[in-house]
């Protein structure tokens, strides 16, 4: 497994946010990968991770899910990868006392590079599908509770994230739809 740290869309390094590239071992038949080991991900990060819940999406092309997060006491670290199709990956730092708050970070996961996105708590999620459908895998630190649940509008003028899409409108939940700006949000922030 590879550590990559991420730049937010103002090029500062985000603390705690990484890409993971796994090992992958490919020959005639396919390939091989170890998605998952609790001793390796923790010497990665230099700290102990206990996921408790794991969530699994498929969605088709054009579909944007988020920006969401669980507000205190159940917030949400995230390990998330695309194992079908392609993604375009959203994180957005909510921590009040980052040197990163209000700024966000895109990454490609896609069936291609196997590659993961660790998203510490304290940050918004999103993503939009880019292939034909996706599956999206991901581990959660903390169980899904529905009244801590909070939707940052997709399209926030203050966050301003360049979403990949092209002369079109991305197809959206209800409960998305009705997502707050950032701004008004500020009291759940961690």
């Amino acid at each position: 497994m590879e550590l990559k740290s991420l730049k937010s869309n103002k090029g500062k390094n985000i603390e705690g946010l990484y890409l993971i590239q796994p090992n992958l071992i490919e020959d005639n038949r396919g390939f091989f990968m170890e998605s998952w080991n609790q001793d390796r991900f923790d010497l990665l990060l230099g700290l102990e991770v206990k996921f408790v819940q794991d969530n699994h999406s498929q969605s088709d092309k054009n579909v944007l899910r988020g920006l969401h997060f669980q507000n205190s006491p159940f917030e949400q670290g995230k390990l998330i990868r695309c194992v079908k199709g392609k993604i375009y990956d959203v994180a957005v730092d909510i921590r009040k006392e980052s040197k990163s708050f209000g700024e966000w970070t895109s990454i490609i996961l896609d069936d291609t590079f196997h590659n993961q996105l660790w998203i510490p708590k304290g940050f918004a999620h999103g993503f939009l599908t880019l292939s034909h459908t996706a599956t999206v895998l991901y581990k959660a630190t903390n169980y899904y509770n529905k009244d801590s649940e909070r939707t940052i509008l997709w399209k926030d003028k203050f966050l301003s994230i360049s979403w990949p899409l092209i002369d079109r409108e991305p197809i959206i939940s209800n409960k998305d739809k009705k997502g707050l700006e950032f701004n008004k949000l500020k009291m759940y922030f961690s």
